[in-house]
């Protein structure tokens, strides 16, 4: 008898209708829709801070190289490297040349998304960051 009773209940026990499984699903597609937009612009932040990072980095070791040697010119990653600049992933040389006196040294971001991808340092610590996505 209890066993009957027991059975009587697992059946009457229903599972969840089609009304609200499709109201879940559009409650996790509304979410979705609000997150991936700001995960984007995060990324794009986060590029540009290394950027903006990479390009003051690179100032620092072209002073150091131009300590070093006073009659040389900047105007290659190997120089940077040899100055002690260590680049990024997303970053890369592009141009520039740099003296004691003279001079600009301009990084740009492989990474895509951001409509102005470069900085530019000068000689004198002036430096041009990438545009805030």
């Amino acid at each position: 008898m209890f066993l009957q009773r027991m059975l009587k209940r697992i059946k009457r026990e229903e599972g969840f209708t089609l009304v609200e499984l499709l109201i879940v699903v559009a409650i996790i597609a509304i979410l979705a829709a609000i997150a991936i937009p700001q995960f984007t612009k995060y990324r794009l932040r986060g590029y540009k801070t290394e950027l903006d990072s990479d390009a003051k980095n690179a100032y620092t070791a072209a002073q150091a190289y131009l300590t070093d040697n006073p009659a040389q010119t900047v105007d290659s990653i190997d120089k940077l490297k040899a100055g002690g600049y260590q680049k990024s992933t997303n970053v890369a040389f592009t141009n520039g040349s740099m003296t004691l006196s003279a001079g600009n040294i301009e990084l740009d971001t492989t990474a895509g998304g951001l409509t102005d991808n470069n900085s530019v340092v000068f000689f004198n610590g002036r430096i041009v960051f990438a545009n805030t996505p």
